[in-house]
């Protein structure tokens, strides 16, 4: 039997009770091994944890900001289809960005703010964020490659949203579960997503007995027999 029964209660359980390692430690068991996004993508803010489903969005360079009677309609468009990706997330949504040179920022506080009203859960970003400290006094959950100032307008937009994209080794999709902590991001096939979730709810509810063991002077090789956690 699981334990939650939607999203709302789904997405407040593993911001509860549930850290990155221990979601890695479960999908390594059956299998999934390459499910963390990049190292270098990091919490703006230690405290911060993203935990929804992904809404991809992908980016591409390009070097002027409107570019008349191109093949493509989307070089006369001011960020591509940026404000339309942005306008279509839902609640326990993470925008996922990818496909650009990390040369300058995807994201900022504007963006931020609309993301908040419309109940979003969090973004994950493989390139830059910019106006930080707005990001910050907002909360908004934000996982990037760091802060830099450098704006999107004449050097990419957003050629597309909904498709498969892939950030390192991880291939994500939209509605696939997205979730990030201090200690990195990675990304829950939806089909393996109960599955996953319930085995590491198991592990951190184990833990708890290993930890006390440990206290009370159990060695470690004692404590890995018994509880077969560590």
């Amino acid at each position: 039997m699981l334990d939650w029964n939607s999203d709302t209660d789904l997405f407040e359980l593993m911001r509860t009770e549930l850290f990155s390692a221990v979601i890695g430690d479960a999908m390594d068991k059956i299998g999934l091994q390459q499910q963390f996004l990049p190292a270098y993508l990091n919490v703006l803010d230690r405290k911060m944890i993203i935990a929804g489903r992904a809404r991809t969005v992908l980016e591409a360079d390009v070097f002027e900001q409107v570019v008349e009677g191109s093949a493509n309609p989307l070089s006369s468009k001011p960020f591509g289809l940026m404000f339309e990706a942005l306008d279509s997330l839902t609640e326990d949504d993470v925008y996922i960005c990818t496909g650009a040179s990390p040369d300058f920022a995807l994201w900022g506080g504007l963006m931020s703010t609309r993301a908040l009203y419309l109940g979003a859960a969090g973004v994950v970003l493989d390139g830059y964020l910019r106006d930080s400290n707005e990001v910050l006094e907002l909360g908004l959950p934000i996982a990037s490659r760091g802060c830099y100032a450098q704006d999107q307008g004449p050097r990419g937009k957003v050629i597309n949203y909904d498709v498969p994209l892939k950030i390192g080794q991880v291939h994500i999709r939209k509605g696939d579960i997205i979730f990030g902590d201090c200690d990195g991001v990675l990304c829950i096939p939806r089909e393996y997503e109960a599955e996953v979730i319930a085995a590491a709810l198991e592990k951190v509810r184990g833990e708890g007995a290993v930890r006390e063991a440990l206290q009370g002077g159990m060695s470690t090789v004692e404590a890995f027999k018994k509880f077969g956690i560590m």
